[in-house]
């Protein structure tokens, strides 16, 4: 009786204890999600809002020619998606070698260098912007060859011209945006980019409704509005407000030039591998019979969808800080755990725009055209809209924990089988031989590629031995 007493007795502290334990380590996980998520958003908040507004550049620019007509809107679509997306996602995967270098260099707290590595980011993409110039200057030619119709390849050509000066804004432009980003300045980015962005509305009304300059207006503005951006940013680092990180220009900018071009293109053709991806399905569907209305629906699709993405983007940039950061201090689990929120947040987030589309697809097209034959097309496209849209929720943030790792390379391999040797052959399969037009050749980009290498990525990051990657990262701090 006694002894049985005695076992009773020592049964309940330890239920007690054990469920004590279970209180705190759920209060513990609580709070380490909260601090994270803090750590997350004081990023991810004003990187949403920079991207959202000098997106939005693009799209009211788009929106102007819309209402100018029919050839303008596919014109300036071509241009801005087809002429300037080529080098944009070139230019922007290439200066994403920053978040990797900047990033583990800051978590180190070897400040000097992340001056030293925007310097050789922009001599680098500044030769890159030079080589990249003909195809700006030999527009037209190279979309007739691609198959688009004349007139839209003229027009085309005449405003990828004046686009030129947008052009190399973009290599000065996101090696300044990575170099603040890495170092936790988000909040000067998003007031440049809200100054830029009043400015562009300004000069939009101006140019196309005052001074009736047509299309080309529409291309002055983007120009005038991206070197307000960069200025501005240049400005706030060379006036003092990065002491520890920038000391003025520097000659080591000129040495190790060769390693930083070969981490840098890696960078570059893993991002570029992703934007360019989508505007070949605009080129594709240049291609298809009645293209002028096939063309203005799909890059309203495309509009809509690169608005939107501009959140994952945000949290492709917040994580490849946060992991970059954490691996450059030799803390793994926090990188891993970085990592599991920012792709939980993420694609929350893009579950409540699937459904957005889902329920507006028949509004999705007003702002941009009145047509009703292209708002007709616009909401057939919207189911494959909201599709994509919930894969881009997940796919660009394992992206960016690729860039925090530094595994550019493996994933620009990724990138090359799962979206053109699967997506683009399946699209083509059943766009022409299965006769479904757009939405066949989107359908079968969205799932036979963009499902595949989001699959992919998960797995590798789920099986990532987070331990060594901070051993990695320190020893490439110590390297560069």
């Amino acid at each position: 009786m006694s002894s049985n007493g005695a076992l009773e007795e020592t049964k309940v502290p330890l239920l007690e204890h054990s469920a004590g334990e279970r209180e705190d380590s759920e209060q513990n996980l609580t709070r380490r999600v909260w601090i994270e998520s803090k750590k997350l958003w004081y990023i991810v908040g004003p990187a949403i809002f920079s991207r959202v507004a000098s997106y939005s550049m693009f799209v009211i620019t788009q929106a102007f020619a819309g209402h100018l007509g029919d050839l303008e809107l596919a014109a300036i679509s071509i241009a801005s998606n087809v002429i300037v997306g080529f080098d944009f996602g070139l230019l922007l995967g290439m200066a994403s070698a920053l978040e990797t270098l900047c990033g583990q260099a800051f978590g180190a707290k070897k400040y000097y260098m992340l001056g030293v590595y925007m310097q050789r980011s922009w001599i680098v993409l500044f030769i890159c912007c030079i080589l990249l110039l003909p195809f700006y200057l030999f527009a037209s030619p190279v979309l007739l060859l691609l198959g688009q119709p004349s007139d839209v390849a003229e027009l085309s050509g005449t405003v990828a011209v004046w686009m030129i000066p947008l052009h190399f804004s973009f290599a000065f432009q996101f090696p300044l945006q990575r170099f603040l980003q890495s170092q936790l300045k988000t909040m000067v980015i998003a007031w440049a980019s809200l100054a830029a962005l009043l400015v562009h509305i300004f000069v939009s009304w101006l140019f196309v409704y005052r001074m009736q300059l047509g299309v080309v207006g529409t291309a002055i503005t983007l120009n005038f509005s991206w070197w307000v951006l960069t200025l501005g940013h240049y400005a706030y680092v060379a006036w003092g407000g990065c002491p520890l990180t920038w000391t003025g220009f520097s000659t080591e900018a000129f040495s190790g030039l060769w390693k930083f071009v070969k981490l840098s293109a890696a960078s570059g053709v893993m991002l570029c591998l992703e934007n360019w991806y989508y505007k070949i399905l605009i080129v594709m569907t240049g291609n298809l019979p009645n293209a002028k209305i096939a063309v203005d629906a799909l890059s309203i699709c495309m509009s809509i969808n690169g608005w939107e993405l501009m959140i994952p983007l945000a949290f492709f940039a917040g994580t490849g800080v946060r992991v970059a950061n954490e691996l450059g201090a030799g803390n793994g689990k926090g990188a891993k755990f970085a990592t599991i929120i920012s792709v939980l947040t993420s694609t929350i987030i893009g579950l409540v725009f699937w459904l957005l589309i889902i329920l507006f697809h028949n509004e999705l097209a007003l702002i941009f055209s009145s047509s009703e034959a292209v708002l007709q097309a616009v909401n057939k496209l919207a189911v494959l809209l909201a599709f994509t849209i919930l894969l881009n929720s997940v796919q660009p943030v394992l992206s960016g924990v690729a860039v925090g790792s530094g595994w550019q390379s493996y994933v620009a391999y990724i990138n090359l089988g799962c979206y053109y040797l699967i997506g683009l052959p399946v699209g083509a399969l059943m766009g022409w031989v299965f006769h479904q037009g757009v939405m066949g050749i989107w359908a079968g980009m969205i799932f036979g590629g963009t499902a595949i290498q989001t699959l992919i990525l998960v797995i590798i990051t789920m099986r990532c031995d987070w331990d060594e990657e901070a051993k990695k990262a320190r020893n490439h701090v110590s390297k560069w």
